[in-house]
């Protein structure tokens, strides 16, 4: 057996066993790409307010109207963007059982707007079964990291059995053929289509590998970083002491602080504390289309005072290989390029969930080929042997 009949072998049975993964990680991948903007006109139409001359109430005013909404449960954090955008406060836990709540509010009024369970609605659906494959999440976390690692494996493979042998097959690699059979025409697709996303997808699987294996964002964190290890996630700690300013909250003097430091900042996000010793952090997002340069700052939950961190907090302190891993969400949605990138990342997918499905088809039909041509020759012999 040659070195590149191995690699088809590898590239056929690899592709058969995680083929349905592919396929279905491929086709949400596609449905996921234009989620902000299907989220406002289809499927939560009542994120979109009025704007009004008028200030937004206080942050402690929305978390006090949503806890309201879900008694007994406690917000997780609060989305606070332009002014013609309803404030989303959230509420998500593991226990008793993993939950995601969302409350949509006026930011001017308070009006909720509405509230819902975040995990019955589609594009959180849609998100599961590219994560999760709609399985428990242990589980699908599993399955899905395993066939991406595959899926590598099979795209790189893959460009080495389309590699022209010849000048002769160089011509016709590059290239669909519209006009040939069904046969043909799928095989191409295949092939021609393949090479092209393979580019993309080699980038698009090792940022999806980031969410399955940590030693993707450490190899990441280390290669541009310049051989330095990767710090550990900031969990900077509160100094529980009695208020003494009752004249405004923590929260709010915190956000109004970070409000005026950040002027020109397109949206924010307020992470709640969960304990009595967690800080409070704060992103400022300069732009709404990315995430990768959003400062994150860190404050005492009591004295409102800011708490300083060396990783994961202001972008412009970040060192290449911070800036990289930040950037790993952008690259894997296309967001890093603005909407030709998503639009591209779209097409993308949708190739990436048609492999699978060419590729059966040509092994079906090599398959049937052989089974074809081992028939014949029973059927010739049976023949000869019958009386003249």
């Amino acid at each position: 057996m040659t070195l590149k009949k191995l690699i088809l072998q590898i590239h056929l049975w690899l592709g058969l066993a995680t083929g349905l993964v592919v396929f279905i990680m491929g086709l949400t991948g596609a449905i996921y790409c234009f989620q902000p903007e299907l989220s406002r006109l289809i499927t939560q139409p009542y994120l979109k307010v009025q704007a009004q001359e008028k200030p937004f109430l206080p942050v402690t005013e929305y978390k006090r109207i949503a806890e309201a909404q879900l008694p007994g449960k406690k917000p997780t954090r609060i989305l606070i963007k332009g002014p013609e955008t309803a404030v989303i406060v959230q509420f998500s836990g593991k226990k008793p059982k993993p939950f995601s709540y969302a409350v949509f509010l006026n930011p001017y009024t308070g009006e909720v707007l509405k509230t819902r369970d975040m995990n019955s609605e589609f594009f959180r659906w849609v998100l599961n079964g590219h994560m999760y494959l709609w399985l428990p999440q242990p589980i699908g976390k599993a399955v899905t990291g395993a066939s991406t690692l595959i899926f590598l494996v099979m795209v790189i493979s893959g460009i080495v059995l389309w590699w022209p042998r010849n000048k002769a097959r160089k011509k016709s690699s590059f290239k669909v053929k519209w006009s040939a059979s069904p046969k043909r025409l799928n095989y191409d697709l295949h092939n021609v289509f393949g090479f092209y996303a393979s580019w993309i997808l080699i980038f698009t699987i090792i940022t999806g590998l980031y969410w399955s294996y940590e030693f993707t964002s450490k190899a990441t964190y280390w290669t541009f970083s310049g051989g330095e290890s990767k710090p550990k996630t900031p969990a900077p700690k509160s100094v529980k002491m009695p208020l003494t300013d009752s004249s405004m909250q923590p929260l709010d003097k915190i956000f109004n602080q970070v409000r005026a430091s950040y002027p020109a900042a397109k949206g924010f996000q307020v992470n709640i504390p969960q304990t009595d010793s967690a800080a409070i952090l704060v992103r400022a997002y300069p732009d709404l289309d990315t995430y990768y340069q959003s400062d994150n700052v860190y404050f005492d939950q009591y004295s409102a005072k800011e708490i300083p961190v060396k990783f994961l907090g202001k972008y412009a302190d970040a060192n290449a290989g911070e800036k990289a891993i930040r950037m790993n969400y952008d690259i894997h949605v296309g967001a890093i390029a603005g909407l030709p990138g998503r639009i591209l990342m779209f097409f993308v997918s949708l190739i990436a969930a048609s492999l699978p499905v060419t590729g059966f088809y040509i092994w079906w039909g090599k398959k049937k080929k052989k089974s074809a041509a081992k028939v014949k020759p029973a059927i010739r012999k049976h023949t000869e042997l019958q009386p003249a």
